[in-house]
């Protein structure tokens, strides 16, 4: 495998010594599609500049017309275009692509072409290489503390493509990093670069390898079948040159080298090179050796285990610069991933030995200590006893979860299957287990009777089954010994602490179990209603008068309460506040080192005092005693997109999903994150997910159709939302479709559904009612009659400003009540409410929410002849991630900007038409 080379004769290109004749790439892959700026290509790109050409052809920075978005267009040669299988290759190789959703991987948006010519569309990134960086620094290296954010960002974007989408890199180094303007990392050729390769091998009849020599693995450079240890390799390779300015080999016979030499430590390089200090962290020095270990079983088995020996927290929001000085040189400032692509293309030495994309050879695991609990079959002649069925499987499941050897899917993801379903190889496979437990239950007086198997679905074969009758006072040791006899079957090693709580018994009232048994079942409902919040508070209190030791019980008050406070499905007092306090409080003093007591503490200060230093505290200190536990990630997950730190959030959010796959909740809470971040698709994806679980779900539908709002796309939501008939109990499917006729500004057909639903308003919705009747105002002003709307603003202010004595840290109120005064006229009273929701609520504390007042005041601005106001306000709200304040909280956006009415006195402002415009 020579690595000379030799100047083609024809166009001066730079080819393998031992190359044919006409195997140029510099000629091979010339394109005669004539280019240039401004011309639109394939119905939809306008062409703007070229960002680089290379010897696979021209990439192009276009506009995407349909879309409104800036690309990247790598165009193919006509070679490849003319050859229709390999075409097809590249089409499946691409749309395989597209399928890669991650934060720090450039994403595949598109594969274009006509009997002329084709293309790749892709994510258009400003930004530079990580080579190029590394090159402008002073002594031409970076320390580890300089690199250590975007390495933990590239190790997570790794363990992703691996673990979760089965793709390997095949030619990771530094020219294919890049941090953009953020300073966020970006993985560039993810795919394409193996799949485009293949095609210049098969053009040039030749098949060997692919990747860049001097980052390859010994496997890679032998043309050895791919795996993610090859990628684990060139990770190693990229990290030494990053910290000691060249690759582990670089000069000489470097085949050789690879496969028989060992690196010297990057220390030594330094030395070498004369680099001072040339001294190089010990774990950086042992982590890199070992990703460049020889055999590859002796190399890290995933990048999240890099990232654990290197103590880099996954996927962080940047709020530093990148080190060293960024160029400004047109040369050197990449403008995309498709310049960075061309270095790829551009070499003939570099190739694959697989004609097509083959999975990633190492599938991950279902580790053998797995287990879901299925929901457990209610055999009791009373249909009302089903709660107490419901309860002794989350008993069991709890006990189990407190095992750290184990790994248990929460009951979220669970509770969506039948009891003893017959697909039990396929439920496994979609919660990620190795065994199953099943179960019935049956109560009858105080006697009760349960049953249980624990199945090994891949052999269909049942592993231990037992049937214990019990007197009612004496279920404990029931869920106890279920608990024990699964851990035993699946050789779980129990610490002293856990055996303890598998075998504690929380009260020792019947009658307080019973009634926090009844509690739990309204909990464990999908979604956090009025009606669930409520009932559970019915149970709960009785529980704990029942039994005044019962800690358990107040744990799960005060959780029950304080979710209820921050999602708004009660009202949220200042007693139920206080009630959320003292029941948490009351459960750790009865039992402190109870993990249920500890994490409600938690949740206590996040969810009604927004404290999020000691709320993760807690939750750090309750996720040791709850180690399966997914509400506490998904709980750290809320924490950090409140702080602004989203792609950490993200990270948290992902842990999560591992141990709740199918919790709908979690689903569509990081489809909020990505809504609130306006990546439309992304959101959508997840909201498929949901439907899946839960077909035809209403308030999923209504998402789908505000992000369809917020794209423009208005026949869309209108086909989402008209099969609905939501009542006042469902105002967010309400609201979205008073905001949907709204933006038609056909709003007769909605006013007359207000009336009918406002004319018995239900005293349990409490500011609803106001809210509702507000949307009724605006419906009205819409339709040109003023004075229906001053009315009902009237009306609604009336309504509103009673709850805000009780409820006066509720944002949401506060801004009803600014929009209704603005409707009013009431400049001073709409001013004021808007900075009470500034103090109430400040976005240096809330990410998320806390920019809503600027998306009142922007409002209010609009509509009170104060354009530079509005316009200052909105050119914030563009640039910053946020859930806003209308319907499914969907931010604004420009096609929302485009059709909100609020907005129409800013129409022939320069300043306004340029927000129009989409990014």
């Amino acid at each position: 495998m020579s690595t000379v080379l030799r100047v083609c004769r024809k166009c001066g290109t730079e080819i393998p010594g031992d190359a044919p004749e006409g195997g140029c790439p510099g000629c091979l892959f010339e394109t005669a599609l004539d280019t240039a700026n401004g011309q639109v290509v394939f119905g939809r790109y306008k062409l703007v500049k070229v960002l680089g050409r290379g010897g696979m052809g021209i990439v192009w920075l276009a506009r995407d017309e349909e879309l409104e978005r800036d690309v990247a267009l790598k165009f193919l040669p006509d070679l490849m275009i003319q050859d229709r299988a390999l075409l097809d290759q590249l089409k499946r190789e691409t749309k395989r692509c597209l399928e890669l959703t991650h934060p720090h991987i450039v994403r595949i948006h598109d594969f274009v072409h006509d009997e002329r010519s084709g293309c790749i569309s892709m994510e258009y990134i400003d930004g530079e290489t990580l080579s190029n960086l590394r090159s402008e620094k002073e002594r031409k290296v970076f320390e580890p503390d300089e690199i250590s954010d975007w390495m933990g960002q590239l190790c997570d974007a790794l363990d992703y493509a691996h673990a979760h989408a089965n793709v390997i890199h095949r030619d990771l180094k530094p020219a294919n990093l890049m941090a953009n303007q953020r300073d966020d990392l970006k993985v560039t050729d993810f795919g394409i670069a193996r799949s485009l390769n293949d095609s210049a091998s098969r053009l040039t009849l030749e098949q060997s390898r692919s990747g860049t020599l001097i980052y390859m693995s010994p496997q890679q450079l032998n043309g050895e079948h791919s795996t993610h240890l090859d990628d684990i390799y060139s990770l190693g390779a990229t990290i030494y040159e990053l910290l000691a300015s060249k690759p582990p080999f670089y000069s000489g016979n470097i085949d050789r080298q690879i496969c028989e030499r060992i690196a010297p430590s990057m220390t030594e390089r330094r030395k070498e090179l004369d680099i001072e200090p040339a001294f190089v962290p010990a774990i950086w020095e042992d982590t890199v050796a070992a990703c460049l270990a020889k055999d590859p079983s002796r190399r890290p088995q995933s990048a999240a285990e890099i990232a654990q020996r290197l103590q880099l927290t996954p996927v962080r929001t940047r709020t530093r610069l990148a080190p060293g000085k960024r160029s400004n040189r047109k040369a050197l400032l990449i403008g995309g991933i498709a310049a960075v692509s061309l270095l790829v293309l551009a070499g003939l030495y570099v190739r694959s030995l697989e004609q097509h994309a083959q999975p990633l050879s190492q599938v991950p695991v279902i580790p053998e200590k797995s287990i879901a609990v299925l929901p457990f079959e209610s055999r009791s002649e009373e249909k009302a006893n089903a709660y107490f069925a419901e309860g002794i499987q989350d008993e069991i499941l709890t006990r189990l979860s407190k095992i750290a050897d184990l790994k248990v899917i929460s009951r979220t993801s669970t509770q969506h299957y039948k009891s003893a379903p017959a697909n039990l190889r396929d439920i496994a496979r979609q919660l990620g287990v190795a065994h199953i437990l099943e179960g019935s239950v049956q109560k009858s007086g105080d006697a009760v009777r349960v049953n249980v198997q624990l199945i090994n679905p891949a052999t269909d074969s049942h592993l231990w089954a037992d049937t214990f009758d019990r007197k009612l006072t004496d279920i404990f040791s029931v869920e106890s010994d279920i608990a024990k006899a699964v851990a035993d079957q699946l050789r779980a090693k129990l610490t002293g602490h856990e055996e303890q709580e598998i075998a504690a018994k929380p009260t020792d009232n019947p009658e307080a179990y019973d009634a926090y048994l009844r509690g739990l079942a309204y909990t464990l409902k999908t979604y956090p209603t009025s009606a669930n919040i409520l009932g559970a508070q019915k149970y709960l209190r009785e529980a704990v008068r029942l039994d005044p030791k019962f800690a358990l019980g107040w744990a799960l008050l005060s959780y029950v309460d304080a979710r209820g406070y921050v999602t708004q499905s009660v009202q949220p007092s200042v007693a139920l506040r206080e009630e959320a306090r003292q029941a948490a409080e009351t459960a750790l003093a009865l039992q402190p080192n109870l993990g249920e007591a500890v994490l409600a503490k938690g949740a206590y200060h996040y969810f009604c005092l927004k404290d999020y230093d000691t709320a993760v505290r807690y939750y750090e200190q309750a996720r040791q005693l709850l180690p399966n536990s997914s509400r506490i990630p998904e709980l750290l997950a809320y924490v950090a997109r409140r702080r602004g730190q989203w792609d950490r959030s993200k990270a948290y959010f992902n842990e999560a999903e591992r141990l709740d796959p199918r919790d709908v909740n979690l689903l569509t809470q990081q489809a909020t994150t990505d809504i609130a971040l306006r990546r439309f698709p992304e959101a959508l994806r997840k909201l498929d997910q949901v439907l899946d679980i839960t077909p035809d779900d209403v308030d999923t539908l209504v998402t789908m159709a505000t992000i369809a709002e917020a794209e423009g796309d208005l026949p869309r939501a209108a086909a989402l939302l008209a099969p609905l008939h939501p009542g006042a109990d469902d105002s967010g499917a309400v609201e979205t479709q008073v905001y949907q006729a709204i933006l038609e500004r056909r709003p007769a057909q909605i006013i007359a559904r207000l009336k009918e639903i406002l004319a018995k308003p239900d005293p349990a919705l409490g500011y609803i009612n106001g809210e509702l009747r507000f949307y009724l105002g605006w419906a009205q002003e819409v339709a040109g009659d003023h004075a229906a709307a001053q009315e009902s603003w009237r009306q609604a202010r009336r309504e509103l400003e009673p709850f805000l004595k009780e409820q006066p840290d509720n944002y949401t109120l506060i801004g009803d009540l600014a929009l209704t005064n603005m409707g009013l006229g009431d400049k001073a009273a709409t001013l004021a409410l808007s900075e009470q929701a500034f103090a109430v609520n400040p976005i240096e504390k809330d990410a998320i929410v806390g920019p809503v007042p600027i998306d009142i005041l922007a409002r209010v601005a609009a509509q009170m002849s104060e354009p530079d106001r509005a316009i200052a306000a909105l050119q914030k709200l563009v640039s910053i991630p946020y859930a806003g304040p209308l319907p499914q909280n969907v931010p604004l956006t420009p096609a929302l900007l485009r059709l909100d009415p609020m907005f129409d006195p800013l129409r022939n402002d320069p300043r306004f038409k340029k927000l129009c415009q989409e990014r």
